[in-house]
Formats: structure tokens, sequence, C-alpha cells
């Protein structure tokens, strides 16, 4: 492949990752009435990425970290954002996204294919310590927003204590000091009752 057929395919990924932009998700932002959408959201982990590297339990590449986290939510633009409690729509979210990583994936040179896909697929699989820390953050983000906004979302979907321990547990002991904030929103939401008992 010559340098401007590897350009081009560069260049259509890009534009086609522009489509982020107009995915939107139920937490709202802080400073509008209005949702986050997957870019600002991807954008938001990275920073957090290296801003908070220093309280994983275990040592994390965070360069790594951070295009695992730009990247994680690059499939939606085929796949649409399932709603974390959505229990019906997560039947069929692992082959929806499959089909739409190979897809979007697919635009690019065949390495960076391949690189992007495995950094996508290590998020999705959680096992290294890279990827847990970007799983805590991926679930710290939208639950500081949400606490922060009052419970809006939790509010807006009657969603209980319970489910939001039952999603966030497994995570709490990547981080301890993050784990230990995360476990006192929820009691504080639940105590000023935007999460139900």
């Amino acid at each position: 492949m010559n340098i401007e057929e590897r350009l081009k395919k560069q260049i259509d990924f890009m534009l086609e990752l522009d489509k982020m932009k107009n995915l939107y998700r139920q937490t709202y932002v802080l400073h509008e009435d209005r949702k986050e959408n997957d870019a600002e959201h991807s954008w938001h982990l990275a920073i957090m990425a290296f801003l908070l590297a220093e309280y994983s339990n275990n040592p994390i590449d965070v360069t790594h970290v951070m295009k695992m986290v730009l990247l994680h939510d690059v499939v939606e633009i085929d796949a649409g954002d399932t709603y974390c409690y959505d229990t019906e729509g997560y039947k069929s979210k692992a082959e929806r996204e499959e089909k739409a990583a190979r897809r979007i994936f697919g635009l690019l040179p065949d390495d960076q294919r391949d690189e992007f896909y495995s950094l996508w697929r290590e998020f999705e699989d959680c096992e290294t310590d890279d990827a847990k820390f970007a799983a805590v953050l991926d679930r710290m983000q939208p639950m500081l927003l949400n606490y922060t906004k009052n419970g809006r979302s939790w509010l807006e979907h009657d969603i209980k204590r319970e489910q939001v321990i039952a999603r966030n547990a497994g995570y709490f002991d990547t981080a301890d000091s993050i784990g230990d904030l995360m476990k006192q929103v929820i009691d504080d939401a639940a105590e000023k009752g935007w999460l139900k008992k």
C-alpha cells in the first residue's frame, strides 16, 4: 500500500469517528441541560487516565490505558449506546459491538486495524491491569457526573442502589482510593434518595 492509500484510509477512519459527537449517552454534562456524547466521554476518560494513574493498585501503562479509553466506544457508531442498566439491550450488545468493531476498524490500514481492534478487545475482555483500570474510569466518570447532577439520570431511570453496586463492585479493588470514593458516592446518593433503596 502506498502512502496516499494509507493516508486516505486513516483520514476515512478519523472522519468516521466524528459520528461519536452525535451519539448521546444517558449521563448529563454538568454545565448544560443536555446529555454527554461519546466523544466527550472518551476524552474525559483519557484525561482521567493520566490524572488518576497513581491510584491504580498495580502498575499500568498510562498511554496504553489512554488509547483503550479513546477507542472503547467507537463501536457505538454502529451498535448504539446500550445503557448500562438495560438488561434487554445487553443480550445483543456483544454481537452488535463485535460486528461494528470489524467494520469500523476495518477502515484502517491492516497494521492499525489489528492494533486498534486488539485495544478494543482488551478493554472488553477486562483481564489486564490496564484494562481493569480503564474499566474503573469508565464506571467512575458517569457516576460522578450523575452524582454531581443530583442523581438526575438515576432518578429518570428509577435505578436502585443495588443495581449500581452490582455493576461496579467487581472494580472496587482495582484502585482502592477510587473504589472507596465510588462506594461513598453510592451510599450518599442512596441517602439523598437519588438511588432507590
